[in-house]
């Protein structure tokens, strides 16, 4: 199958080195230099520094050159560059199938990315989310990874999980859009507070009990938006939020610790050179869950620390002193 993968970011970079040896690949950026640079080297020296890209894989800056005659499209730019690079893609004159992994909400609208896509692509693009508990690095390493394949055609979600799993990427397909996409954003913000949580040296009592009550937040979230409770307990709901919880190489779980230590966001954001969706994701978790009036106090408690300067201990200390009630009712 031929494919091009958009977006020479880290997933980018490790989902295009996991399908090269299996499928006709090209990995795109619109950064010239970057590429050549990539091209020389056979690396990707910002994102992935220690993996070596396969000579099967293409290298490419011109996104017209990118995607002649691409059967599968998997665009791997961060939310905030969806919707410019679907709108590239909605010039096609041939539909063509396109899977997004970004994860998080559009900043501003508050959408999800399948609404972003609903938006700016024809119908007649076939069209599903890849999400799942997966780090980029070990993904390019070959290490064994479980991934959901979502779509709402579900012959098309079934019928490109087949096509793109391999032994070392397990890939499940699934009906469930926004339960998926649920998950994968709001691990992010949850992250964010187990790295608060472990910088503040709480103990592992305590991240499994944050980890237990963050799901309970997601699950209430993610009903009322219309996903499914089984998604939200499987691989891209509770498995994306473990890792990303627990994982050294989570970027979030690092922005909660150093923020931990009394560094500022700028600081931290400035000093992690890579996207950390969770710091954007919170405030619009924050509208959304006010919107619906779904208690996420979790969740609250961060975007409280991000955006309106709560210092990390007042925000622990409010969220233990709440009064306890029903475990499985809020």
């Amino acid at each position: 199958m031929k494919v091009a993968v958009l977006g020479s970011g880290a997933w980018g970079t490790a989902l295009a080195v996991s399908f090269a040896p299996r499928h006709q690949v090209t990995l795109w950026a619109r950064d010239v230099e970057r590429i050549e640079a990539m091209r020389g080297s056979r690396q990707n020296q910002r994102y992935l520094p220690d993996v070596t890209l396969p000579v099967e894989l293409k290298l490419c800056s011109d996104l017209e050159e990118a995607l002649a005659g691409v059967q599968l499209i998997i665009v791997a730019v961060p939310v905030a560059a969806l919707r410019s690079t679907l709108q590239q893609i909605a010039k096609l004159t041939v539909p063509v199938a396109v899977i997004w992994v970004c994860k998080g909400f559009e900043s501003g609208t508050s959408q999800l990315p399948h609404q972003i896509v609903s938006d700016t692509l024809p119908a007649s693009f076939p069209r599903g989310v890849l999400s799942g508990p997966s780090f980029a690095q070990e993904v390019a390493r070959s290490l064994p990874t479980a991934l959901t394949l979502a779509s709402v055609d579900g012959e098309f979600a079934q019928t490109t999980a087949k096509a793109l799993h391999h032994s070392r990427l397990r890939i499940y397909s699934s009906t469930d859009v926004v339960g998926v996409e649920i998950g994968g954003a709001i691990k992010n913000v949850l992250a964010i507070a187990a790295g608060i949580c472990d910088g503040m040296h709480m103990g592992l009592n305590a991240r499994a009990a944050l980890l237990t009550r963050g799901l309970a937040e997601m699950t209430r979230l993610g009903l009322q938006m219309g996903g499914h409770a089984e998604t939200l307990g499987g691989l891209s709901g509770v498995g994306d939020l473990i890792l990303t919880c627990t994982g050294d190489l989570s970027r979030n779980r690092q922005v909660g610790m150093l923020l931990a230590q009394g560094k500022s966001l700028a600081t931290i954001l400035d000093e992690l050179g890579h996207v950390a969706e969770g710091v954007y994701t919170a405030r619009e978790v924050h509208r959304i869950a006010a919107q619906h009036g779904v208690e996420m106090p979790i969740c609250e408690a961060v975007y409280r620390v991000l955006y309106e300067d709560l210092a990390v201990d007042k925000a622990v200390e409010a969220l233990l002193s709440r009064q306890p009630g029903s475990e499985f009712m809020g």
